[in-house]
């Protein structure tokens, strides 16, 4: 919450009152206070310009059987879900329902579910196919690159859109790909 901007102190405090009555322990993070088991995150509260909201970090495991849990950021967060309030009023009035949400996440946490994302495929070059083709000690140094490495050195060639940039790429990557070294390890 912007410590110049009181506006929603009072549904913070609303809020932390229904954590009080948890074992979760309240942390700071990210410049907000966080609720956390055993030191994993379990939920947090954020104030913005309209609404001060609830996050649980493991949001798409909760039932949600009354719909009050909506998805930050359209369908691209896979795990986090918000609560959105725009008044202590509002807090007030779901206190009852807010802890019975807080209790399910905390089992969430004890029963350790995580959430997988699913691989990406690798994407395909066919003009780093015929390098490698072409090359057995360069197709050995380049297969031994952790597949992130791979990835980042096919989508460097791909998004050439000149055959010449290609080349010129190539040409720079090569003696990298031998090392061992990734594309962008100089700024890991």
């Amino acid at each position: 919450m912007d410590k110049t901007n009181d506006k929603w102190a009072e549904a913070f405090d609303k809020i932390k009152s229904i954590f009080a009555q948890t074992e979760l322990s309240e942390t700071v993070k990210w410049g907000a206070p966080a609720f956390t088991l055993n030191g994993k995150n379990v939920a947090g509260i954020a104030g913005f310009k309209n609404h001060v909201a609830i996050w649980f970090f493991k949001g798409m495991f909760l039932k949600d059987s009354k719909k009050m849990l909506v998805n930050p950021d359209g369908n691209q967060e896979k795990v986090m879900r918000q609560w959105r309030f725009d008044s202590v009023e509002s807090v007030a009035v779901h206190e009852k329902l807010i802890f019975e949400y807080i209790q399910e996440a905390i089992e969430v946490e004890r029963n350790n579910l995580t959430f997988k994302p699913a691989k990406k495929p690798m994407p395909e070059s066919l003009f780093l196919n015929d390098e490698l083709a072409k090359d057995a000690t360069f197709s050995k140094a380049f297969n031994s690159l952790t597949p992130g490495k791979q990835r980042e050195y096919i989508d460097h060639l791909e998004s050439a859109k000149r055959e010449q940039t290609k080349l010129d790429r190539m040409e720079k990557i090569k003696p990298m790909i031998l090392q061992g070294i990734g594309l962008n390890d100089k700024y890991k």
